[in-house]
């Protein structure tokens, strides 16, 4: 492979040909000869194609110059010389600032992306080739920095004529071991061999490459759209500090009520960070009345769980007109506090900062108010769950029989119980896409 520079181009501007500059500039090889060959591809750096295209503009507002060229921020970096944001374009590249450059233009001005490079790429090469008669390819570039390195590269960013990527899945190694994930960006690794001759301050914004000519086709081709990684397929597509927010943001609309575990087993410490994060919840005069007792396969959680059947059965039966049958398929419902690897549950001691007042109203008024306390940091504990990607499930029977739990568990009557919190591991296809809610329906008017 051979890399050339082109030297002697003028400053490019809208009324410039740089279809026909290219051909007419002085082209030599090491082998004595000039100019164009089949097979050569010319490298053109996106400036110059924007400059030839009038996509230069005046850079009043870079932020929202950023902004009308991007769909998405990925990434917010502030640093001592300002801000950098890592945009995605229109086009699908992901890139500082849209790809936005104010180096070599006039004062006041900046020069944007082309509008579309692969266009671009296929307009020069049918000008280049019908020029010379011969089959070229064309490719676009742009610096772009890396992810985990330091540096700067060039990337191909329009193509014409060329193939992008060099797919050696199924091909065999000289192990005899099969490929299965390798494909060579080859455009990109052409792009950056160019730009060793072009330079960032060489003013020499076109290269021409040699000896690559098994990746020249003779249609245009499919252009760099191959290069650009679907999102679905992109482990990191946020930065981390927009990743975090969007974590916080969908934190709550994560959580999903999961009745089906496997036999997985939950481990301490996801129960403990659970905990943690249930007692962050606001509460009452700066009080601290959570509690959390964590059963497992200890006999206190068949006692408790037998005990609060029998009374639900009871009640039941001594409380309405329901058959057997009836009865069972009611309290089958609890079944999952018997199966679940881990049940939790919550409860409000009202001896650890509540007051009392000489009135009934008001002490009734406390503890709803602590009540409150412990939904908040019930619903926290769900939330931290579901972050470790660990199913919940928040049953309400302990509510129904508080006293039973207390006598079970040998409690004292201060402590009021939140329901139970069963928690393991999701078993496959339990989570369906959330239906929306209309917003509007659980607003209510002052008027």
């Amino acid at each position: 492979m051979q890399v050339v520079a082109v030297p002697g181009l003028p400053r490019i501007d809208s009324s410039s040909n740089l279809a026909q500059l290219i051909f007419d500039a002085s082209i030599h090889w090491p082998d004595g000869t000039a100019g164009l060959t089949a097979g050569d591809i010319v490298v053109i750096t996106s400036k110059v194609v924007s400059k030839a295209e009038g996509n230069v503009v005046a850079s009043d507002n870079r932020d929202e110059l950023i902004d009308s060229q991007s769909v998405r921020t990925l990434a917010t970096k502030h640093h001592p010389r300002g801000t950098t944001r890592i945009v995605q374009t229109h086009h699908g590249l992901v890139l500082a600032a849209a790809g936005i450059d104010a180096s070599n233009v006039e004062a006041g001005t900046v020069v944007l992306l082309p509008q579309d490079p692969d266009a671009s790429a296929r307009r020069i090469r049918k000008e280049l080739e019908t020029l010379t008669g011969k089959q070229l390819a064309v490719v676009i570039t742009d610096t772009m920095g890396r992810a985990w390195r330091n540096g700067l590269t060039d990337n191909a960013i329009g193509i014409a004529g060329l193939l992008a990527l060099d797919d050696h899945t199924g091909k065999q190694d000289q192990f005899g071991r099969t490929l299965e994930m390798t494909v060579i960006a080859i455009a990109d690794e052409i792009a950056s061999a160019a730009d060793l001759v072009k330079g960032k301050s060489f003013g020499i914004p076109v290269a021409i490459v040699r000896g690559m000519s098994q990746f020249v086709t003779t249609d245009d081709g499919p252009g760099a759209t191959p290069l650009i990684r679907a999102q679905e397929e992109d482990l990191f597509w946020l930065g981390t500090a927009e990743a975090i927010q969007e974590g916080r943001r969908s934190a709550a609309a994560h959580r999903r009520t999961i009745r089906n575990f496997t036999e997985a087993p939950v481990g301490d410490e996801v129960i403990h960070e659970a905990i943690a994060a249930a007692s962050t919840a606001p509460a009452p005069h700066h009080s601290t009345p959570w509690r959390f007792l964590i059963l497992r396969d200890q006999p206190e959680r068949t006692a408790l769980l037998d005990a609060m059947r029998n009374k639900w059965i009871d009640d039941l039966r001594s409380h309405g007109d329901m058959t057997d049958e009836q009865i069972n398929k009611r309290i089958a419902r609890g079944d999952i506090l018997r199966t679940a690897p881990v049940v939790v549950i919550p409860f409000i001691d009202l001896a650890a900062g509540a007051h009392t007042y000489p009135d009934d109203a008001r002490n009734a008024a406390e503890r709803d108010m602590f009540m409150v306390a412990g939904g908040a940091a019930v619903e926290n504990m769900l939330v931290s769950l579901a972050a470790q990607e660990v199913g919940s499930a928040w049953i309400g029977s302990t509510l129904f029989s508080a006293d039973t739990a207390r006598a079970v568990l040998q409690l004292p009557s201060s402590m009021q119980p939140l329901g139970a919190i069963a928690i393991g591991y999701s078993s496959p296809n339990q989570v369906s896409p959330r239906k929306a809610r209309p917003i509007h329906e659980f607003i209510i008017s002052a008027d």
